[in-house]
């Protein structure tokens, strides 16, 4: 009996989550920012630049992307207690419940660009009126970017 509560227990644990509705950037509450990045994913790797697009939702959801023309990057959402990320064009991703894991710089610039706030080892600094950083010291990854007005 103990070792069917187990087994039970691991198939509903490996579940994939289902996918997160595709968010709708021109529904009510959403706050769309275009911008220009460069994201450094390690101490050791190039920097890549593209565009980055913000959408936040004043009831907590957001939407960030990150494009290098023709390619998407990375895509990150955070819908009610869930979350979803991808890299690649899909090619890697991760899903979950709750808060986002810190390890992922898309989930730092909303809060980042809102009121500064960050989260494991990120920091964040207004390089200009525009311009701003997210660095984590442990990791080296960075993305420094500009939202046009």
């Amino acid at each position: 009996m103990a070792t069917l509560a187990m087994v039970g227990g691991f198939g509903i644990g490996c579940r994939s989550l289902p996918p997160l509705p595709p968010a709708d950037l021109s529904g009510p509450g959403w706050r769309v920012q275009q911008g220009q990045a460069v994201w450094k994913p390690t101490a050791r790797r190039p920097e890549l630049a593209g565009e980055l697009l913000l959408a936040t939702n004043t009831n907590g959801d957001c939407f960030v992307q990150f494009v290098k023309t023709p390619f998407t990057l990375a895509t990150a959402q955070r819908t009610g207690a869930r979350w979803h990320i991808e890299f690649g064009g899909g090619a890697h991703s991760a899903a979950g419940h709750g808060r986002p894991p810190a390890r992922f710089v898309w989930f730092q610039v909303p809060g980042a660009v809102q009121n500064g706030g960050c989260s494991g080892h990120w920091r964040w600094s207004r390089l200009t009126t525009n311009t701003w950083r997210l660095k984590n010291a442990r990791t080296g990854e960075s993305l420094q970017g500009a939202f046009f007005p």
